[in-house]
This record gives C-alpha cells, structure tokens and sequence, in this order.
C-alpha cells in the first residue's frame, strides 16, 4: 500500500528535476512517484525514465503531449493508488525528517480508520539563500477538525497547492479537471474542491520547499504581468464556480475563507495591473471589477471591500509600493 501518491509535473526540468525526486525518494515504498513528461524538448523525458527502471517499484514515468501544468496534475491524479494525492513542482523539493512525520500521521488515520479530507502542512518561500516559513497559526494543531474550528486568516494567508494533501478517492470524487494551457491553476487545484472538504488535520512542520528565483518562473512578477490575462482567467473561473455567501448560514467560516481567497485573487490582478501602468491595463483593471460587479453584486460589495482587495485598489502611488513593501517582509515572488 501507497500512502501518498507525489506527482511530479515536468516541462524542460533536466537541471533540476533530480533533487526534487531524491528528497521524495528518502520515503521509499511508502510512496509512488508519478512523473509526468509534458512534451519536454530537453532530457527530461530520459532522466524519467531512467528513474523509472531503477525503481521500477516506486516510480512511473509517463510521457504526454504537452498541455500544460494542470494538464500534468490531472494525469497524476488519474495515475494515482496512494492513500493521499501531493503536487511537488519539478523545480521545489520536500523536506525529509517533515516527510517522514506525514507519512507516519497517515499511517495512523489508515490504521485507526480515520477519513481525513485534507491534510494540511508548512511551506517554506527558498529564496536568494533566505527562507521564509508559512503556517497556519488559525488551525487547530495535531487535532482532526471542520470549518468550525478554524480561525480568521490573515492578509495575504491563504492555502496553497504547496501546504494540501486531498485523500487521493476524495479528490477523485470531486471530478476535478484543471485547465489544459493555463498558468495559475493551482488555484484551483485548491479552491474547487473546499465545500466538500469534512475533514482537515494540521500537522505544524515545514515540509514544502518552494524555490523563488528563476526568470522564467510563473511567479515571477514581470512574467506574471505579461500573463495577466491568464491569472484574470482562473480569478474568474473561481468566481462563476459559485458564490461562496452560499454557505453564510450553514457554513460560515468556510463562506469567510472563500471569500478571504476570491478577494486575494482580485487583489493579484489589479495590484499587477497598477505595475503594468498602461492605457490597456487600466481599461483591464476596470473591467475586472465591473464584470464581478454585473456577475453577483453581493459578491463584488464584499470582495471590493475586504481590507487586502480596498488597499490594492487604492491610487498606484500607494498601492504598488505597499504591495512591493509586503513583497520584502515576506518574500512571496
């Protein structure tokens, strides 16, 4: 039995893909390694393979058209037999000792026959010799819990692809289909399947290493800006997938999350948009708003007004160095 399954989208990763496949390895045949080619022009198809027949037991090489990074999740997810489902970018890696205390705590929900929807772990920003470490102060630690037991997240804290695990059959339930040529779908990854989200589990340990500091990174901002369009897309796609006010009565503090979520997504937009400055990216900004506002009034009314979505709609002299003031303390992108 696999405990988790780790996939490993890769795309052009021969310089790196090794130590991100090395850190998982230390775990054994606890885990399945799923490596998904996406159309490479480099070796990475090779170097998968490789891996793949010297651990025929643990790892799987599958080689694919190119489709893009939720093209790669959606074919791990199908590839999947573990008991949980984990995303390792190609260029991150995990941290051993914290992969073992993961491994260990499911061990023991499959053990005492424990459901457990999402498990949640730390992530640590690696960037320029310096790391930063996200956690979730707002969780209930070492504890099984619900929507009801959480705290109010703070601005800019939100749960990303890099700290969830989804019990592989859960998340395969939730019939999750990411966008094929689509950047910033990891957003998705994480947002669709909330709602149906019972159970979580904490463990406070630093797992996730994510790597900051490559030009051509999705995050980086300058790419992000000429990929505005992209990250307009996905915002919009978590919005028309359902008002999160919905669920204000018989589920509050997952209607306050969402909606803390959906006004960090519209913040990114139109912080980006401000640094862009250009006659196209105002009218965009604009829009963007606009087209909320048509969509679900109520909706616009509490998104425009979150605190993180009023600073960031504020005039660009404030706005942008405010943004690139929060950039410095906590060294996101």
């Amino acid at each position: 039995m696999k405990l988790i399954s780790f996939a490993i989208p890769c795309y052009n990763s021969e310089e790196y893909m090794a130590h991100c496949i090395e850190t998982i390895l230390t775990a054994k045949d606890q885990v399945e390694i799923i490596i998904i080619n996406d159309g490479s022009k480099d070796n990475t198809l090779k170097i998968a393979n490789e891996y793949a027949k010297k651990y025929p037991k643990i790892i799987k090489a599958i080689d694919k058209e190119n489709g893009g990074h939720g093209s790669g999740v959606n074919k791990g997810l199908e590839c999947a037999t573990g008991l949980y489902y984990k995303v390792v970018d190609s260029d991150d890696w995990v941290s051993e000792e914290s992969l073992k205390e993961i491994l260990k705590k499911i061990e023991e929900f499959h053990r005492q026959k424990q459901s457990v929807d999402m498990l949640i772990a730390n992530y640590v920003y690696e960037k320029d010799g310096s790391t930063k470490v996200v956690s979730y102060q707002n969780l209930p630690e070492n504890q099984i819990f619900t929507w009801q037991d959480t705290q109010k997240f703070k601005i800019g804290e939100y749960l990303l692809m890099h700290s969830v695990f989804y019990r592989t059959d859960f998340l395969k339930k939730t019939k999750i289909k990411l966008p094929e040529h689509t950047f910033y779908v990891d957003n998705i990854f994480v947002y669709y399947p909330l709602p149906r989200v019972k159970t979580m589990y904490y463990l406070n340990t630093d797992f996730y290493r994510y790597f900051i500091g490559r030009e051509d990174q999705s995050v980086n901002e300058s790419v992000m800006i000429k990929r505005i369009d992209q990250q307009i897309r996905v915002t919009k796609m978590m919005i028309e997938f359902g008002s999160p006010l919905k669920y204000k009565k018989e589920n509050p503090k997952l209607c306050s999350y969402e909606l803390h979520y959906l006004a960090i997504m519209m913040s990114i937009c139109t912080i980006l948009l401000k640094i862009e400055n250009t006659k196209e990216s105002k009218l965009k900004q604009k829009k963007l708003w606009q087209d909320l506002k048509a969509y679900d009034k109520k909706l616009y009314r509490k998104l425009r007004y979150q605190s993180l979505a009023t600073l960031t709609c504020l005039p660009r002299w404030i706005a942008v160095p405010g943004y690139h003031i929060a950039q410095k303390i906590y060294k996101f992108n």
